[in-house]
């Protein structure tokens, strides 16, 4: 399965600007990955980037992957750039938490179009890419809310079971052409996202999964040791 060809694989991870997606790009980066950071605020890439293994392999693309034709333009301007594509890494997302009587009509969408319309245009765009080249890695940071939805996250959690059912498509069509996929459900994770639903009083911070374990289980993913689990949903419950 996709794995490191020494610094010449390319992962594009979304939501790289902090949390999840800025600690799986510092690791891929340590394990000579070239990484197409994309996010929404280009300061907060570049940040990332700076500090990132071998920075200058790497490139930032600000964007707003709710709209396809912006999602195509970053998959295509990173082929351009670095001549292949072998991982998408789909961190970004958002949450609210809000009782269902006061779910408006634009957080619902709002939600929908980050959390699940975004990784669909990113998928499909990809796609002729790992036809082409007979390989390819999805990961979709999903939560343990698709399956088991707790109060005030009627919108977010609908939204995350979107990408269980992504990863089980992309692995039934991708089985001819060498393509996995992955969703990982996720407990609390010490990110700022996190911090802005819940105070350490609320979710002390050792109740919470680091960035970090989450990095080290997309790595894991694209390197083939969690085949077993492609198309499936990797439970990572808080401790």
């Amino acid at each position: 399965m996709p794995h490191a060809d020494n610094d010449r694989s390319v992962a594009l991870i979304t939501g790289a600007g902090s949390g999840i997606g800025a600690a799986t790009a510092r690791l891929f980066a340590e394990h000579g990955y070239r990484v197409a950071l994309v996010g929404s605020t280009m300061h907060k890439l570049e940040n990332v980037r700076q500090n990132m293994h071998n920075s200058g392999a790497h490139l930032c693309f600000e964007a707003d992957l709710v709209h396809a034709e912006r999602a195509a333009e970053v998959v295509d301007q990173a082929v351009a750039q670095f001549g292949r594509l072998d991982t998408l890494i789909l961190a970004a997302g958002i949450s609210m938490q809000c009782p269902i009587a006061e779910h408006s009509a634009e957080l619902i969408e709002k939600t929908f179009r980050v959390n699940s319309i975004a990784p669909a245009h990113m998928i499909v765009r990809a796609w002729p890419h790992f036809q082409a080249h007979q390989r390819g890695c999805i990961v979709l940071l999903s939560s343990l809310a698709s399956s088991d939805p707790f109060s005030g996250f009627l919108a977010y959690a609908a939204s995350k079971s979107a990408l269980d059912s992504f990863a089980r498509s992309v692995a039934i069509e991708g089985a001819s052409i060498g393509v996995t996929a992955f969703a990982l459900n996720l407990g609390c994770v010490e990110t700022p996202l996190l911090r802005r639903l819940f105070s350490t009083t609320q979710v002390p911070a050792e109740k919470t999964i680091s960035p970090e374990s989450v990095a080290n289980v997309c790595l894991e993913c694209v390197q083939g040791t969690r085949d077993a689990s492609n198309g499936k949903c990797i439970l990572l419950p808080s401790p």
